[in-house]
């Protein structure tokens, strides 16, 4: 059976059903017609209902180190845990004064959060990095300083001290699970979940409106600017209900289950993935992995341990676990057995890697597996279109969503500036009304700042296309536009299998260059080589010519400056979220990851250019950046 005879998963998708309203100068808005249902009065709601339904099925599970036995936590434990914690926030008569969490995913993590929310305290979860990498903490004294927090949690006290002594502890309360710090008195998760609740839970609870601020949400690469999004309980229960109406899918048929590493301090992970997770009761695996040379190993381990009925990543993952899926038959089985679906960020999928994933899981399931991505920001928390039908493309950003309106402004004979409207979109920034304003038209759609493309403008049905962030496009010196988001996705394809991502340079410069990050495993399998650091695999020549000569086919076929590429550095460090280099989006960041990189943008335009600088005329091999 071929790739192309081989039917999909069916997945009980909702309805193509449109309106395309066109204005005279050339603006389109696009929605919708199916209604969008009633929205849940809040997310403690869908939680409740959900330990009503499954009290003894497993909420959240994490394990306390790599290889250690899952810690698990039901529904009912889930329940008594957060209405013990719910009345212990309460004694801070802190309403509507936020809960900062600075530590990572965790079972306590969840817990706390969703306490908070029933204590009408709005949770801020904050990127680790700021409290463990940094010197100076100047990011972090700037969040502290806008969000003015009534309490502050942590898993381990004694890892986040040094961050701790931030805060006016005498004015804000410390809450840890584990640690200790001299000077600094903590309140212990434990003593608070084992609480007993009085009717003062139940009777927060009952003031909780959709207006209720529930999360500040911080946008990727904004944090210096401390533009923290409201995030109120009616942006995420329409989330919710736009997601769950456009994939219908029965309850516990499979059961809803999960393996997810994504951070909740960005909204794919801390909105998405967890309010699915409670509007289907389903099991979260809480991943202490990560798609990266180092974190991939413990992914794997978890994957191979748990099948799960659906599954989200950034591209770079899957490029990952289509290398380990083709060596590990065991692994491949397991992740196929119950799966329905998988999602992915607003990237697109190389062509290589889905080819691959697509055979792999006609291998094990028969069938081929839907690849659904969506299109949204940390401001529309984050749904705003979505790929609901089974498709063959990839790149594509969706349609909109039950409930949302996109407006579609003219660029160009091609592309559009997207703007969205819907229940979804925060109400704005937190203490920045100056940003507020300029984040919404005259018609209360917000601005986006990316473009889209018709995938067939005959057939609008068929959903757009990403063509880039405005904002990243530029000029070359001579004048000469330069798309990224068009260019960046072919040169991935040509490099393919050997490259995952890309940056493009060559903003007021003469040429266009790359900063390309490789698939590590592609290239070990190509050399035979599987013990080498990655900076010492990087500069074998074999490989060095691989990536020269493919690049070479690719200006063949691009021969325009806007589209050429001239040099590139292969990169051995990963792309983080954490640095802003991946956007809440999915996407990289281009600006924030030249700016990250500057040190290999400046090798790229040096010359005589250094030996790290593949040319695609030249094979030679040197140090890797």
């Amino acid at each position: 059976m071929t790739t192309a005879d081989a039917p999909f998963i069916p997945v009980p998708f909702i309805e193509r059903h449109l309106d395309i309203e066109t204005r005279d100068d050339g603006v389109l808005i696009v929605r919708n017609t199916t209604p969008l249902r009633p929205l849940e009065a809040h997310l403690p709601a869908l939680f409740r209902r959900a330990a009503a339904r499954n009290p003894d099925r497993t909420f959240l599970a994490k394990r306390p180190a790599p290889g250690a036995d899952w810690t698990r936590v039901s529904y009912a434990q889930a329940r008594r845990a957060i209405d013990g914690a719910t009345e212990a926030l309460l004694a801070l008569n802190a309403a509507g004064r936020p809960l900062m969490i600075l530590s990572g995913n965790s079972i306590e993590h969840a817990l706390i959060g969703l306490a908070a929310m029933q204590a009408r305290m709005p949770v801020a979860p904050i990127a680790p990095p700021y409290s463990l990498r940094s010197k100076d903490f100047a990011k972090l004294r700037g969040i502290v300083e806008l969000l003015e927090p009534a309490a502050v949690f942590v898993q381990d006290v004694a890892q986040f001290q040094a961050a701790l002594r931030v805060f006016d502890l005498s004015r804000v309360t410390v809450i840890g699970v584990d640690g200790a710090a001299e000077g600094i008195g903590a309140l212990r998760f434990a003593d608070m979940a084992a609480q007993e609740p009085t009717s003062a839970v139940e009777a927060s609870i009952a003031q909780i409106t959709h207006d209720t601020v529930a999360k500040y949400m911080f946008t990727s690469g904004s944090t210096n600017d401390s533009k923290a999004v409201i995030t109120t309980q009616r942006m995420l229960c329409a989330n919710i209900a736009m997601s769950d109406q456009a994939i219908d899918l029965e309850l516990d048929n499979p059961p809803h289950c999960t393996v997810d590493w994504l951070p909740w301090h960005h909204v794919m992970g801390g909105n998405s993935v967890f309010g699915m997770t409670l509007v289907k009761g389903g099991t979260l695996y809480i991943d202490g992995g990560n798609p990266t040379p180092q974190g991939f190993a413990e992914t794997l381990a978890n994957l191979r341990e748990i099948s799960t009925s659906r599954f989200a990543n950034v591209p770079v993952g899957f490029a990952m676990l289509a290398e380990a899926m083709e060596k590990d038959e065991a692994l491949a089985r397991t992740f196929f057995r119950d799966l329905i679906f998988v999602g992915y960020g607003g990237a697109r999928l190389a062509d290589d890697t889905y080819n691959r994933f697509q055979a792999l899981s006609i291998k094990h399931s028969g069938r081929r597996i839907s690849f659904l991505s969506g299109f949204g920001a940390t401001e529309t928390g984050p749904s705003a279109m979505y790929v609901y039908w089974t498709t063959d493309e990839t790149g594509l950003i969706g349609l909109p969503l039950p409930g949302c309106d996109v407006k579609l402004l003219p660029l160009d004979e091609d592309r559009y500036e997207v703007r969205v409207r819907s229940p979804g979109i925060t109400p704005g920034y937190l203490k920045r009304p100056d940003l507020t304003e300029a984040a919404f038209d005259d018609e209360g759609y917000f601005k986006m700042g990316d473009a889209a493309v018709f995938v067939d403008r005959t057939r609008p049905e068929e959903g757009f296309r990403f063509a880039g962030r405005v904002s990243e496009e530029f000029k070359l010196q001579s004048g000469t536009f330069v798309r990224t988001g068009a260019l960046r996705a072919k040169v991935v394809d040509a490099l393919a299998p050997f490259a995952l991502d890309a940056v493009v340079t060559g903003q007021d410069r003469t040429f266009v260059g790359l900063l390309v990050w490789p698939n590590v495993p592609a290239c070990r399998a190509f050399l035979g080589d599987d013990d080498s650091p990655v900076a010492s695999l990087l500069t074998n020549p074999a490989l060095r010519e691989a990536f020269a000569s493919r690049l070479a086919a690719y200006n063949a076929a691009n021969p325009g400056s806007s589209m050429r590429v001239e040099r590139i550095v292969l990169m051995t460090e990963p792309l983080t979220m954490d640095a802003g280099e991946i956007t809440d989006k999915g996407y990289v960041n281009q600006r924030k990851t030249l700016d990250t990189r500057r040190d290999a943008v400046a090798a790229l335009y040096r010359d005589p250019p250094p030996a790290e600088v593949i040319h695609p005329s030249t094979e030679e091999a040197g140090a890797i950046q």
